[in-house]
């Protein structure tokens, strides 16, 4: 029996724009929000949009530290895409950002089109970021907005730490191979490995892989800011707290209804 595959969907890839030439024609406040994802993959960036239309997050960037090439004007045609890797467009003329999108298909140049989803080689989601940790939720453009609610539902499911945990697990990869890193990290929870320093990287490695074995983290000298008792000792009062407030509250509520004696 053949496996059953459901179509219409995206590829979903980390593209890596290090040191990749990205043109961006617009300024407003979606080229803002495009200019910051770009800029956050360490991609070299060129603008292109009259000051007029600049937003105030732009002009920012365009004034800050940041690898970027300001240009004054409106889109120039196909000379403005010579050297580029990827094109970006965030402007309210339709017809020109669909010109813009046939330049860019002629020369296979990888194009997005904001708002016009039929003329985008691939699809801005909604992202979060915690340090090396991206989760990005699409809709293959159809609501962007429903991307961003199932972003925050996704968000306040995600464990505390995992950033940084993920930041010394692939510090670790570094030094070690795969097969240990994955029993470290069944072992662990992410408040332990987001705990580790240089110091305590050298003790796992000494106490475990040279053995074998994952040490507890406790035997390591890890020791968690909040211990999980603490969590769970919170957890377990906040509904007898809840509680408790709420008979406070009617018991003074029902007594103001009577009389004082004088």
């Amino acid at each position: 029996m053949s496996p059953s595959v459901l179509g219409g969907a995206s590829l979903l890839v980390a593209w890596q724009l290090k040191d990749k030439h990205v043109l961006i024609v617009g300024g407003g406040d979606v080229a803002s929000g495009r200019i910051e994802s770009v800029l956050a993959a360490d991609a070299r960036l060129t603008i292109i949009s009259p000051s007029s239309g600049l937003h105030p997050l732009t002009k920012l960037f365009i004034e800050g530290p940041y690898p970027i090439t300001y240009h004054d004007r409106t889109f120039g045609g196909v000379q403005d895409l010579s050297g580029v890797d990827m094109v970006l467009t965030a402007i309210d003329d339709v017809a020109q950002s669909r010109t813009i999108c046939a330049l860019c298909r002629d020369l296979r140049i990888p194009v997005n089109v904001a708002d016009i989803p039929d003329s985008c080689d691939f699809f801005f989601g909604s992202q979060i970021r915690d340090g090396p940790l991206q989760i990005m939720v699409s809709t293959n453009g159809q609501s962007p907005k429903l991307a961003n609610i199932i972003k925050r539902k996704i968000e306040k499911q995600l464990p505390e730490h995992a950033g940084d945990a993920i930041a010394n697990v692939g510090r670790l990869r570094t030094k070690r191979r795969m097969k240990w890193m994955v029993d470290v990290c069944n072992s662990w929870d992410f408040q332990d490995l987001a705990q580790l320093n240089e110091q305590t990287m050298k003790k796992l490695l000494d106490a475990g892989w040279e053995n074998g074995t994952v040490p507890e983290p406790a035997d390591l000298g890890v020791r968690r800011k909040w211990p999980t008792s603490v969590f769970t000792a919170i957890s377990a009062a906040v509904p007898v707290m809840t509680i408790v407030a709420g008979a406070t509250c009617a018991c003074m509520l029902l007594f103001s209804r009577f009389p004082r004696s004088r």
